[in-house]
Protein backbone atom coordinates (compact mmCIF):
# COMPACT_ATOMS: atom_id res chain seq x y z
CA UNK A 1 0.00 0.00 0.00
CA UNK A 2 1.00 3.37 -0.38
CA UNK A 3 2.14 6.11 2.08
CA UNK A 4 -0.93 8.16 1.36
CA UNK A 5 -3.79 5.38 2.42
CA UNK A 6 -5.77 6.75 5.19
CA UNK A 7 -5.23 5.27 8.32
CA UNK A 8 -8.49 4.14 9.46
CA UNK A 9 -7.85 1.36 6.22
CA UNK A 10 -4.63 0.55 7.29
CA UNK A 11 -5.99 -2.42 9.19
CA UNK A 12 -8.67 -3.36 7.08
CA UNK A 13 -8.74 -6.51 5.55
CA UNK A 14 -10.56 -6.65 2.51
CA UNK A 15 -13.01 -9.26 1.02
CA UNK A 16 -11.20 -11.93 -1.14
CA UNK A 17 -13.18 -13.25 -4.17
CA UNK A 18 -13.46 -16.85 -5.19
CA UNK A 19 -10.04 -17.33 -7.27
CA UNK A 20 -11.08 -16.80 -11.02
CA UNK A 21 -7.39 -18.57 -12.63
CA UNK A 22 -6.61 -18.38 -16.04
CA UNK A 23 -3.39 -20.57 -16.33
CA UNK A 24 -5.76 -24.26 -17.55
CA UNK A 25 -9.26 -25.07 -18.22
CA UNK A 26 -11.41 -25.86 -15.21
CA UNK A 27 -14.60 -27.49 -14.06
CA UNK A 28 -15.40 -24.09 -12.17
CA UNK A 29 -17.39 -25.07 -9.03
CA UNK A 30 -16.14 -22.54 -6.96
CA UNK A 31 -17.95 -19.21 -6.94
CA UNK A 32 -21.71 -20.23 -7.03
CA UNK A 33 -22.40 -19.16 -10.69
CA UNK A 34 -25.29 -21.04 -12.57
CA UNK A 35 -23.77 -23.36 -15.44
CA UNK A 36 -27.17 -22.16 -17.72
CA UNK A 37 -26.43 -19.15 -19.75
CA UNK A 38 -28.94 -16.40 -19.79
CA UNK A 39 -32.32 -16.76 -21.70
CA UNK A 40 -32.52 -16.38 -25.44
CA UNK A 41 -34.54 -13.15 -24.44
CA UNK A 42 -31.97 -11.52 -23.03
CA UNK A 43 -29.61 -12.43 -25.36
CA UNK A 44 -31.90 -11.08 -27.96
CA UNK A 45 -32.68 -7.94 -25.84
CA UNK A 46 -29.01 -7.00 -26.14
CA UNK A 47 -28.72 -6.00 -29.71
CA UNK A 48 -26.88 -3.57 -31.75
CA UNK A 49 -29.26 -1.01 -31.26
CA UNK A 50 -29.25 -1.27 -27.37
CA UNK A 51 -24.80 -1.30 -27.77
CA UNK A 52 -25.34 2.46 -29.55
CA UNK A 53 -27.16 3.68 -27.22
CA UNK A 54 -24.59 3.07 -24.72
CA UNK A 55 -23.21 6.87 -25.56
CA UNK A 56 -26.36 8.07 -23.64
CA UNK A 57 -26.54 7.88 -19.67
CA UNK A 58 -28.72 4.85 -18.33
CA UNK A 59 -31.69 6.19 -16.39
CA UNK A 60 -30.34 6.56 -12.95
CA UNK A 61 -33.81 5.38 -11.47
CA UNK A 62 -34.18 2.44 -13.91
CA UNK A 63 -37.87 2.94 -13.68
CA UNK A 64 -38.94 -0.16 -16.10
CA UNK A 65 -36.68 -2.21 -14.09
CA UNK A 66 -38.28 -1.48 -10.74
CA UNK A 67 -41.21 -1.24 -12.56
CA UNK A 68 -40.94 -5.22 -13.43
CA UNK A 69 -39.34 -6.83 -10.23
CA UNK A 70 -42.43 -4.71 -8.29
CA UNK A 71 -44.52 -6.79 -10.65
CA UNK A 72 -42.65 -9.90 -10.22
CA UNK A 73 -43.31 -10.06 -6.42
CA UNK A 74 -46.72 -7.87 -5.91
CA UNK A 75 -45.32 -4.73 -4.78
CA UNK A 76 -45.09 -0.99 -6.23
CA UNK A 77 -42.02 0.48 -7.47
CA UNK A 78 -41.70 2.62 -4.10
CA UNK A 79 -41.15 -0.91 -2.55
CA UNK A 80 -37.74 -2.09 -4.91
CA UNK A 81 -34.56 -0.70 -5.10
CA UNK A 82 -31.70 -1.85 -7.22
CA UNK A 83 -27.83 -1.35 -7.41
CA UNK A 84 -24.84 -2.76 -8.93
CA UNK A 85 -25.13 -6.47 -7.57
CA UNK A 86 -26.51 -7.22 -4.27
CA UNK A 87 -22.81 -6.47 -2.40
CA UNK A 88 -23.62 -2.83 -3.57
CA UNK A 89 -27.02 -2.88 -1.58
CA UNK A 90 -25.43 -4.59 1.55
CA UNK A 91 -22.63 -1.73 1.33
CA UNK A 92 -25.36 1.04 0.67
CA UNK A 93 -27.15 -0.68 4.42
CA UNK A 94 -24.11 -0.53 6.25
CA UNK A 95 -23.88 2.90 5.39
CA UNK A 96 -27.28 4.23 5.84
CA UNK A 97 -28.49 1.90 8.81
CA UNK A 98 -25.12 0.99 10.45
CA UNK A 99 -22.94 3.51 12.38
CA UNK A 100 -20.45 4.11 15.21
CA UNK A 101 -22.79 5.03 17.97
CA UNK A 102 -25.84 3.09 19.00
CA UNK A 103 -26.57 1.21 15.59
CA UNK A 104 -24.64 -1.61 15.91
CA UNK A 105 -25.13 -4.72 14.31
CA UNK A 106 -25.16 -8.80 14.61
CA UNK A 107 -24.77 -10.94 11.86
CA UNK A 108 -23.48 -15.12 12.16
CA UNK A 109 -19.95 -15.95 12.84
CA UNK A 110 -19.85 -18.26 9.99
CA UNK A 111 -21.41 -16.30 6.88
CA UNK A 112 -21.11 -14.01 3.74
CA UNK A 113 -17.62 -12.84 4.47
CA UNK A 114 -18.43 -9.30 3.46
CA UNK A 115 -20.33 -8.15 6.41
CA UNK A 116 -17.78 -8.13 8.39
CA UNK A 117 -15.47 -6.08 5.77
CA UNK A 118 -18.22 -3.57 5.51
CA UNK A 119 -18.50 -2.95 9.48
CA UNK A 120 -15.19 -2.62 9.70
CA UNK A 121 -15.09 -0.26 6.60
CA UNK A 122 -17.32 2.16 7.81
CA UNK A 123 -15.99 1.50 11.83
CA UNK A 124 -19.95 0.08 12.84
CA UNK A 125 -19.79 -1.92 16.90
CA UNK A 126 -20.81 -5.56 15.13
CA UNK A 127 -21.05 -8.75 17.13
CA UNK A 128 -20.97 -12.15 15.34
CA UNK A 129 -22.72 -14.69 16.83
CA UNK A 130 -21.63 -18.56 16.52
CA UNK A 131 -23.33 -21.06 14.48
CA UNK A 132 -25.12 -23.74 16.75
CA UNK A 133 -22.73 -26.87 16.63
CA UNK A 134 -24.71 -28.62 13.48
CA UNK A 135 -23.75 -25.42 11.89
CA UNK A 136 -27.35 -23.46 11.32
CA UNK A 137 -28.40 -19.90 12.55
CA UNK A 138 -30.07 -20.50 16.01
CA UNK A 139 -33.04 -18.15 16.34
CA UNK A 140 -33.13 -17.65 19.81
CA UNK A 141 -29.75 -15.85 19.35
CA UNK A 142 -31.74 -13.41 17.83
CA UNK A 143 -34.85 -12.86 19.13
CA UNK A 144 -35.44 -9.27 20.55
CA UNK A 145 -31.76 -8.77 20.44
CA UNK A 146 -32.65 -4.80 20.18
CA UNK A 147 -30.13 -4.22 17.48
CA UNK A 148 -29.48 -4.43 13.88
CA UNK A 149 -29.69 -7.77 12.20
CA UNK A 150 -27.62 -8.84 8.52
CA UNK A 151 -28.78 -12.72 8.13
CA UNK A 152 -28.26 -14.51 4.96
CA UNK A 153 -30.71 -17.00 4.61
CA UNK A 154 -29.83 -20.07 3.16
CA UNK A 155 -26.69 -19.51 4.78
CA UNK A 156 -23.27 -19.26 2.94
CA UNK A 157 -20.95 -21.29 3.21
CA UNK A 158 -23.02 -23.64 5.20
CA UNK A 159 -25.99 -23.78 2.69
CA UNK A 160 -28.25 -24.24 6.02
CA UNK A 161 -31.82 -22.02 5.90
CA UNK A 162 -34.81 -21.03 8.09
CA UNK A 163 -38.42 -21.27 7.41
CA UNK A 164 -40.04 -18.28 6.82
CA UNK A 165 -42.14 -18.50 10.54
CA UNK A 166 -38.97 -18.44 12.29
CA UNK A 167 -37.55 -15.25 10.14
CA UNK A 168 -40.85 -13.40 10.75
CA UNK A 169 -40.19 -14.00 14.77
CA UNK A 170 -36.70 -12.52 14.32
CA UNK A 171 -38.17 -9.77 12.55
CA UNK A 172 -41.21 -9.38 14.65
CA UNK A 173 -39.24 -9.60 18.06
CA UNK A 174 -36.84 -6.44 17.01
CA UNK A 175 -39.46 -3.68 16.07
CA UNK A 176 -36.77 -1.04 16.37
CA UNK A 177 -33.91 -2.49 14.47
CA UNK A 178 -33.65 -3.15 11.04
CA UNK A 179 -33.64 -7.14 10.11
CA UNK A 180 -31.57 -7.34 6.80
CA UNK A 181 -32.28 -11.09 5.07
CA UNK A 182 -29.92 -11.38 2.25
CA UNK A 183 -31.34 -13.75 0.03
CA UNK A 184 -29.07 -14.31 -2.66
CA UNK A 185 -29.77 -18.03 -2.84
CA UNK A 186 -33.19 -18.07 -1.54
CA UNK A 187 -34.57 -19.77 -5.13
CA UNK A 188 -32.93 -22.96 -4.80
CA UNK A 189 -35.07 -24.41 -2.21
CA UNK A 190 -35.80 -22.02 0.75
CA UNK A 191 -38.93 -19.95 1.75
CA UNK A 192 -38.53 -16.39 0.97
CA UNK A 193 -39.71 -13.74 3.00
CA UNK A 194 -40.47 -10.69 0.46
CA UNK A 195 -44.32 -11.79 1.39
CA UNK A 196 -43.47 -10.28 4.40
CA UNK A 197 -42.26 -7.18 3.62
CA UNK A 198 -45.76 -5.14 3.62
CA UNK A 199 -46.20 -6.42 7.25
CA UNK A 200 -42.61 -5.05 8.85
CA UNK A 201 -41.25 -1.83 8.36
CA UNK A 202 -37.73 -2.54 9.53
CA UNK A 203 -37.30 -5.54 6.70
CA UNK A 204 -35.53 -5.22 4.03
CA UNK A 205 -34.88 -8.57 1.58
CA UNK A 206 -32.06 -8.51 -0.46
CA UNK A 207 -31.63 -10.76 -3.77
CA UNK A 208 -29.33 -10.74 -6.80
CA UNK A 209 -29.32 -11.58 -10.57
CA UNK A 210 -26.29 -13.58 -10.22
CA UNK A 211 -27.44 -16.94 -9.06
CA UNK A 212 -30.45 -18.18 -10.48
CA UNK A 213 -31.20 -15.37 -12.82
CA UNK A 214 -27.16 -16.48 -14.66
CA UNK A 215 -25.99 -12.95 -14.73
CA UNK A 216 -23.27 -12.90 -12.58
CA UNK A 217 -21.37 -10.77 -15.22
CA UNK A 218 -24.52 -8.40 -15.33
CA UNK A 219 -23.60 -7.21 -11.38
CA UNK A 220 -27.21 -6.66 -11.07
CA UNK A 221 -29.30 -6.67 -7.70
CA UNK A 222 -32.04 -5.48 -5.60
CA UNK A 223 -33.95 -5.03 -2.57
CA UNK A 224 -37.91 -5.23 -1.45
CA UNK A 225 -38.70 -3.22 1.87
CA UNK A 226 -40.76 -0.27 2.97
CA UNK A 227 -40.80 2.56 1.07
CA UNK A 228 -39.13 4.35 3.90
CA UNK A 229 -36.26 2.00 3.76
CA UNK A 230 -35.82 2.07 -0.06
CA UNK A 231 -36.30 5.96 -0.09
CA UNK A 232 -33.28 6.08 2.80
CA UNK A 233 -31.26 3.42 0.65
CA UNK A 234 -32.02 6.30 -2.66
CA UNK A 235 -29.87 8.58 -0.68
CA UNK A 236 -27.36 6.82 -0.24
CA UNK A 237 -27.11 5.96 -4.12
CA UNK A 238 -27.99 9.68 -5.33
CA UNK A 239 -25.19 11.02 -2.42
CA UNK A 240 -22.21 8.58 -4.41
CA UNK A 241 -22.87 7.80 -7.89
CA UNK A 242 -26.31 7.44 -9.41
CA UNK A 243 -25.19 5.77 -12.69
CA UNK A 244 -24.44 2.54 -10.97
CA UNK A 245 -26.04 0.31 -12.99
CA UNK A 246 -25.44 0.40 -16.68
CA UNK A 247 -27.94 0.11 -19.82
CA UNK A 248 -27.02 -2.89 -21.01
CA UNK A 249 -27.44 -4.71 -17.24
CA UNK A 250 -30.88 -2.69 -17.03
CA UNK A 251 -31.91 -4.38 -20.37
CA UNK A 252 -31.14 -7.81 -19.07
CA UNK A 253 -32.38 -7.76 -15.70
CA UNK A 254 -35.85 -6.37 -17.40
CA UNK A 255 -35.97 -9.32 -19.90
CA UNK A 256 -34.63 -11.87 -17.41
CA UNK A 257 -38.01 -11.07 -15.24
CA UNK A 258 -40.21 -11.53 -18.48
CA UNK A 259 -38.49 -15.08 -18.44
CA UNK A 260 -38.62 -15.73 -15.26
CA UNK A 261 -40.00 -19.96 -15.41
CA UNK A 262 -36.73 -20.14 -17.64
CA UNK A 263 -34.81 -19.55 -14.82
CA UNK A 264 -36.79 -21.03 -11.74
CA UNK A 265 -37.19 -24.11 -14.04
CA UNK A 266 -33.38 -23.99 -14.02
CA UNK A 267 -32.91 -23.57 -10.37
CA UNK A 268 -35.11 -26.85 -10.27
CA UNK A 269 -32.70 -28.61 -12.30
CA UNK A 270 -29.81 -27.76 -10.33
CA UNK A 271 -31.38 -28.50 -6.85
CA UNK A 272 -31.88 -32.30 -8.07
CA UNK A 273 -28.56 -32.53 -9.14
CA UNK A 274 -27.45 -31.14 -5.86
CA UNK A 275 -29.55 -33.85 -3.94
CA UNK A 276 -28.23 -36.60 -6.50
CA UNK A 277 -24.53 -35.38 -5.89
CA UNK A 278 -25.39 -35.73 -1.65
CA UNK A 279 -26.64 -38.44 -2.16
CA UNK A 280 -23.35 -39.98 -3.99
CA UNK A 281 -21.10 -38.40 -1.57
CA UNK A 282 -22.77 -39.65 1.53
CA UNK A 283 -22.25 -43.01 0.08
CA UNK A 284 -18.92 -42.38 -0.25
CA UNK A 285 -18.49 -41.32 3.36
CA UNK A 286 -19.02 -37.77 2.91
CA UNK A 287 -19.90 -35.45 5.61
CA UNK A 288 -22.94 -33.05 3.81
CA UNK A 289 -25.19 -30.29 5.27
CA UNK A 290 -28.15 -30.29 3.92
CA UNK A 291 -28.38 -27.40 1.42
CA UNK A 292 -30.74 -25.20 0.62
CA UNK A 293 -28.84 -23.25 -2.28
CA UNK A 294 -26.69 -23.88 -5.54
CA UNK A 295 -24.21 -25.28 -3.82
CA UNK A 296 -23.30 -27.90 -0.67
CA UNK A 297 -20.76 -27.70 1.96
CA UNK A 298 -19.14 -31.23 2.80
CA UNK A 299 -16.08 -32.81 4.09
CA UNK A 300 -14.70 -36.35 4.67
CA UNK A 301 -12.97 -37.75 7.81
CA UNK A 302 -10.14 -39.51 5.13
CA UNK A 303 -8.91 -35.63 4.10
CA UNK A 304 -8.51 -32.38 5.17
CA UNK A 305 -10.57 -29.60 3.70
CA UNK A 306 -6.99 -27.86 2.11
CA UNK A 307 -5.54 -31.28 0.59
CA UNK A 308 -8.50 -32.35 -1.04
CA UNK A 309 -9.05 -28.75 -2.90
CA UNK A 310 -5.30 -29.00 -3.88
CA UNK A 311 -6.02 -32.65 -5.15
CA UNK A 312 -9.49 -31.58 -6.90
CA UNK A 313 -7.15 -28.83 -8.43
CA UNK A 314 -4.62 -30.63 -9.91
CA UNK A 315 -7.35 -32.59 -11.59
CA UNK A 316 -8.74 -28.97 -13.17
CA UNK A 317 -11.54 -29.05 -10.73
CA UNK A 318 -11.99 -25.96 -8.86
CA UNK A 319 -13.97 -25.45 -4.94
CA UNK A 320 -13.95 -23.44 -2.96
CA UNK A 321 -11.69 -23.78 0.46
CA UNK A 322 -11.93 -21.40 3.56
CA UNK A 323 -9.18 -21.73 6.10
CA UNK A 324 -11.21 -20.80 9.10
CA UNK A 325 -10.38 -22.94 11.74
CA UNK A 326 -14.17 -23.98 12.55
CA UNK A 327 -14.77 -24.91 8.96
CA UNK A 328 -11.08 -25.81 7.14
CA UNK A 329 -12.60 -29.12 6.86
CA UNK A 330 -15.07 -28.69 4.53
CA UNK A 331 -15.31 -27.21 0.78
CA UNK A 332 -17.75 -25.44 -0.78
CA UNK A 333 -18.66 -26.85 -4.22
CA UNK A 334 -20.57 -25.13 -6.74
CA UNK A 335 -23.02 -27.08 -8.45
CA UNK A 336 -22.78 -27.37 -12.20
CA UNK A 337 -24.22 -29.17 -15.04
CA UNK A 338 -24.71 -32.96 -14.47
CA UNK A 339 -21.51 -33.57 -16.61
CA UNK A 340 -19.96 -31.28 -14.64
CA UNK A 341 -20.53 -33.21 -11.14
CA UNK A 342 -19.70 -36.23 -12.94
CA UNK A 343 -16.24 -34.86 -13.50
CA UNK A 344 -16.35 -34.04 -9.94
CA UNK A 345 -17.27 -37.18 -8.21
CA UNK A 346 -14.96 -39.12 -10.13
CA UNK A 347 -11.94 -37.04 -9.48
CA UNK A 348 -13.10 -37.23 -5.44
CA UNK A 349 -13.15 -40.80 -5.93
CA UNK A 350 -10.09 -41.03 -7.76
CA UNK A 351 -8.27 -39.45 -4.85
CA UNK A 352 -9.78 -41.28 -2.14
CA UNK A 353 -9.26 -44.56 -3.82
CA UNK A 354 -12.87 -45.47 -4.08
Amino acid sequence: MSRFLNDRYLSLKEYVPGEQPRDMKYVKLNTNESPFPPSEGVVDAINADSVRLLKLYPDPDCSELREKIAGLFGYGKENVFVANGSDDILNFSFMAFCGADSHSVVFPEISYGFYKVYADLYGVDYTEIPLAQDFSVDPEDYIGIGKNIVIANPNAPTGLALDRATVERIVASNPDNLVLVDEAYVDFGAESCVGLVGKYDNLLVVRTFSKSYSLAGARLGFAIGSEGLIADLNKIKFSTNPYNINRLSMIAGCRAIEDNMYYMNNCKIIARTRRRVTEELRNIGFEVLDSKTNFIFARTPEMGGEELYAELKKRGVLVRHFARESIKDFNRITIGTDDEMNVFLRAVKEILGK
